[in-house]
């Protein structure tokens, strides 16, 4: 009788168990879902940019200096053996 009511008692406290993570992983998805749709209504649309204009903003702002100093730091970083 004692086997009977251990399994028993094993049942209901995996039952239990697992009743809790599924109740707790259910109000997450929904917590997530309704965060989304509020980050989408309030969030502010990014202004359109146009290319061609964004890339030329970059090429002007590197600098000769800042080029070589990039190209040492890669020419440093694989001339060193690798273990």
């Amino acid at each position: 009788m004692q086997d009977t009511d251990l399994l028993q008692d094993g049942l209901a406290l995996m039952g239990l168990g697992m009743g809790v993570v599924f109740v707790f992983l259910t109000l997450l998805v929904v917590a997530v879902v309704l965060m989304s749709r509020l980050v989408q209504r309030f969030a502010p649309t990014p202004a359109p940019v146009n290319a061609k204009r964004a890339r030329a903003l970059n090429t002007a702002e590197v600098d000769e200096e800042v080029l070589a100093v990039i190209g040492a730091a890669v020419h440093h970083y694989r001339g060193k053996p690798r273990c």
